[in-house]
């Protein structure tokens, strides 16, 4: 299962910067190899300053080492496995991508597997991930395709699948102390391994593999569209929100924080630019006012 990971996060990673090139026109990754202290490492690929995008990143990881019991912690797994058990491996390909055009949205996908104990026995593994949208102005249209997708994935292996993860990314997040999602959700899960590792494998990889097909439509229609200044400013105050969201509750980011892993990378989310103002207004029934409800209040897309 290492290897099967390996290869899908290398293949994606591939295909999906490849396709971004495209869309920009102008703007290239530039692709950084790294290694991390105590075993593994992984490539980094981020475009910043495009034509279409500000910042994307396409990043991919195959770590392995021993956890401090924080970090075993914060690891995840579904349950308590001791101090004994401080062995891992983490892969996973993580993709962020902030248009300049506030009418095109950001976009988000992280999926990973990760084991806990020695490799020939590990006491545990599963399967994380999931993707999200997040526009600044709110399309309807938009968000049906991109769930769209995400559910014809998820019912190709169990129609269950795709109402308790789209439930799960909406709770998941939430930014708690604004009392609002980050974006109009898709699909989240974690600490998944209710079924055959080859099942769940194959899951994740239509996900991964899919998601081209549910974001790279909506930023080429988009991302042509005339705005303004204060469209520019309300989406550098969602891009606040992006940044709260990721610096105070995401767990891929604590995780990453408490293994010693690449801080380029796991900063690579945080928009390039973005804005705090104080006691932001919002006019009843303005675009800015209708995305903040549909925030707040998560709807049914499909």
């Amino acid at each position: 299962m290492r290897s099967h990971m390996q290869s899908l996060v290398t293949e994606v990673q591939a295909s999906l910067t490849a396709s971004l090139e495209a869309v920009d026109g102008s703007g290239r990754f530039r692709r950084d190899g790294w290694s991390r202290d105590g075993g593994g490492g992984g490539t980094s690929c981020i475009l910043q300053d495009g034509a279409v995008f500000e910042k994307a990143g396409v990043n991919v990881s195959s770590v392995h080492g021993t956890l401090t019991p924080e970090a075993a912690r914060s690891m995840g797994g579904g349950k308590h496995l001791g101090d004994e058990a401080l062995e891992f491996f983490a892969c996973g390909v993580s993709v962020v991508i902030h248009p300049h055009n506030p009418m095109a949205p950001t976009a988000h996908f992280n999926y990973r597997y990760l084991e806990r104990g020695p490799a020939e026995s590990p006491a545990a593994w599963w399967f994380g991930g999931g993707a999200d949208l997040t526009p600044s102005y709110l399309f309807e249209d938009d968000a049906r395709h991109f769930h769209r997708v995400h559910k014809e994935v998820c019912d190709k292996h169990d129609p269950a699948f795709y109402p308790r993860f789209k439930k799960w990314c909406d709770d998941y997040f939430l930014i708690t102390h604004r009392g609002e999602r980050r974006g109009v959700g898709g699909i989240f899960f974690d600490d998944l391994r209710d079924r055959p590792q080859e099942q769940l494998f194959a899951f994740v990889r239509d996900c991964a593999q899919g998601f081209e097909r549910s974001y790279v439509p909506l930023v080429s229609l988009r991302k042509d569209m005339a705005y303004s200044e204060a469209h520019k400013r309300w989406q550098q105050l969602r891009r606040g929100r992006y940044a709260e969201f990721n610096l105070v509750y995401d767990r891929g980011t604590l995780f990453g924080l408490r293994t010693a892993g690449r801080i380029e990378s796991i900063l690579m989310s945080l928009p390039l630019t973005a804005r705090w103002e104080y006691d932001v207004q919002l006019a009843p029934g303005s675009p800015e006012e209708l995305l903040t409800r549909a925030l707040r209040e998560p709807r049914d897309w499909l």
